[in-house]
């Protein structure tokens, strides 16, 4: 990594001011607001980044990206679902929605907007990256770009956005006291990580059945494992050819709602099936409902979050040292993504902490 070490250092020596012309005052201007329309909600980004994978397939992030998200908004709906509407006070509940939702605000604020400037690169058939200081974009991401323009290498950009993406959330969001306070020391949230309920699952179909491979977070306030975490998801996703198309073809397939009715119709529905004050009872076994059980309520986005107005992205550069260039070895072992059967456990685990504590209440 001793090139882009050294275009780095370039860089941060050299911050100079930009004079605009009125062809780059008006790229700027469109770019923020086409990235403010599409950023209203998780369902409207999810689909911005699968849109801009469709066009630029050579950007292998606007696809993890999307994926990701679509797990962002199963998270955020799951908060007004059947199970977890049970374990947590409404208090929890939106404080975990806010941080879930200026999480993803925030990257896609930040992402959107460098794959804009691509675009309008390609456009001109000239590199435009020197514009990314005037949307608050670290000079690391500017400096990436620049060398991704020069020679394409998808796998370096996609590792230097993961690192850029978690880095930029780090102060934000992930070390906000508010956050802190109101989510992470909150018992209810431990539950979750005991729990194992930050699952990122990847779904995909083969002969008309749905599977998934992902991944499992444990520690979510830790950057370097969120970080690390990136990289496994990139490889689960990108390094096996076959399995990239199938998930490819489910994700144009199955538009995003934030429901989970979108990758398991026949355990979830986004109609709640049950009757009101009803005592919930076991559905599931093995990831299958049980005789004369019935589909677990996942409502869609649109349904359980009104959209939410965000204020600015605080400013500043992430970037302080050059320690983040380790990130871009390659990882030594192999990840398979293995996540079916931990997925199915912790759905059991979650009904019966659902039956606990209505228990333990009444």
């Amino acid at each position: 990594m001793g090139w882009l070490k050294e275009e780095l250092k370039k860089r941060t020596r050299t911050q100079k001011s930009i004079h605009l012309s009125e062809e780059e005052k008006g790229i700027l201007s469109h770019i923020k607001r086409e990235t403010m329309g599409w950023n209203l909600n998780n369902v409207t980004r999810t689909k911005a980044y699968l849109d801009f994978y469709r066009q630029q397939p050579e950007i292998h992030w606007a696809f993890l990206g999307h994926m990701v998200s679509r797990n962002g908004g199963w998270n955020m709906t799951d908060l007004k679902g059947e199970i977890l509407s049970r374990l947590l006070p409404d208090r929890e509940k939106h404080s975990f929605f806010s941080f879930l939702e200026r999480g993803n605000w925030l990257i896609f604020q930040d992402a959107y907007p460098q794959f804009l400037i691509y675009r309008e690169s390609l456009k001109r058939n000239k590199p435009l990256f020197y514009l990314f200081p005037l949307l608050n974009i670290s000079v690391f991401m500017e400096t990436v770009w620049s060398c991704f323009w020069r020679k394409p290498d998808p796998y370096l950009l996609t590792i230097a956005l993961v690192i850029n993406e978690q880095s930029y959330l780090e102060n934000r969001v992930i070390q906000n006291p508010l956050y802190k306070q109101e989510v992470f020391h909150k018992f209810e949230f431990k539950l979750q990580e005991l729990l194992a309920l930050n699952h990122i699952l990847f779904p995909y179909e083969r002969n008309g059945v749905t599977h998934m491979k992902g991944q499992t977070l444990n520690h979510f306030e830790s950057l370097h494992e969120r970080i690390l975490l990136g990289k496994k998801l990139y490889d689960i996703l990108f390094k096996d050819k076959e399995l990239l198309a199938l998930t490819e073809q489910w994700a144009y397939a199955h538009p995003h709602t934030g429901s989970r009715k979108d990758y398991w119709p026949h355990i979830f529905n986004d109609v709640h099936e049950g009757l009101p004050g009803e005592q919930y009872q076991f559905q599931l076994k093995s990831c299958q409902l049980r005789p004369g059980g019935r589909r677990i309520y996942s409502p869609s986005l649109e349904t359980a979050w009104k959209n939410r107005s965000q204020h600015d992205a605080e400013s500043g550069d992430w970037f302080r040292d050059f320690h983040v260039l380790e990130y871009f070895l390659e990882l030594d072992d192999m990840i398979n993504g293995e996540i079916q059967h931990a997925y199915c456990k912790t759905l059991e685990r979650l009904e019966l902490a659902a039956l606990a504590k209505k228990a333990v209440w009444n």
